[in-house]
């Protein structure tokens, strides 16, 4: 027979282990198998740049993403995520592209993050399985964002586009996918609006459209280019030194895909 102490001995280390588990996420929570991965641009004035995780204890970097709950939407997914790692809702966001490739099933990866932030993690689990991938890309103002790590990670920090550190499985395909549809749709989406502050000159206009493209402009045709557009309101000049050589400041009116700047709502 064992003793009384014995068994209350027995009991209070059940007790620790079971309170130190970590828990894993759940399929009675998420949808197996679908996941998500965003392409967060920001702009500090003279680069285009990217937010970046570094796994805990790991060396890995990837994209800020995540899972899909049973009850939401992938497009709310997606903004709790953004929310969550830089405390902003009112983003521009848009979905771009899907990534499925069979190639993209590393569950090594997974494993060694998991293992890496205490997680018993056992072979067969849906964590440990194929994932398709829902990419999205955001556009937010850089001076507004004190970046967030998720709880799997040491730090997430803003990379230069030409810069970034080497990027777990296929997250350097997703990057080059984001920065392309966003050129391609410069016109368009006047990604502008979203990388600069509410009132801003035409050389920071210019200098944004310039990081995004990756090349210089020649200053007096982008603003005749501009301006012919009918897209942005004048304001009063922005005197910092010589008046003569103020510049004139401007914020987006309302553009074709009724996304309004914060200056006008």
């Amino acid at each position: 027979m064992f003793s009384l102490n014995f068994i209350i001995y027995l009991i209070k280390i059940i007790f620790l282990r079971n309170k130190n588990r970590r828990e894993l996420p759940s399929t009675e929570t998420y949808i197996p198998n679908l996941a998500y991965d965003s392409v967060i641009f920001g702009f500090n004035g003279e680069q285009l740049r990217i937010l970046i995780l570094e796994y805990h204890n790991t060396g890995l970097f990837a994209l800020p993403g995540g899972f899909v709950k049973r009850n939401e939407s992938v497009d709310d997914a997606v903004k709790r995520g953004l929310y969550e790692r830089t405390g902003l809702d009112n983003i521009y966001l848009e979905q771009f592209h899907t990534f499925g490739d069979v190639s993209r099933m590393v569950p090594e990866a997974m494993q060694t993050i998991l293992e890496a932030n205490g997680y018993e993690i056992e072979a067969g689990n849906w964590l440990l399985d194929r994932f398709i991938s829902v990419a999205y890309y955001a556009l937010i103002n850089y001076d507004e964002v004190t970046p967030v790590p998720d709880q799997l990670s040491d730090s997430i920090n803003w990379y230069a586009v030409d810069t970034l550190p080497p990027l777990m499985m296929d997250h350097q395909q997703i990057v080059e996918k984001a920065l392309q549809n966003l050129r391609d749709n410069l016109e368009t989406k006047l990604v502008g609006m979203n990388l600069l502050p509410p009132l801003f000159t035409m050389k920071q206009l210019q200098k944004v459209y310039e990081a995004v493209l990756g090349e210089k402009l020649r200053r007096s045709s982008f603003q005749r280019k501009i301006l012919g557009m009918d897209i942005l309101i004048r304001h009063d000049k922005l005197f910092m030194g010589k008046a003569h050589k103020a510049p004139y400041l401007y914020s987006f009116v309302k553009n074709k895909a009724g996304i309004l700047n914060p200056a006008q709502t």
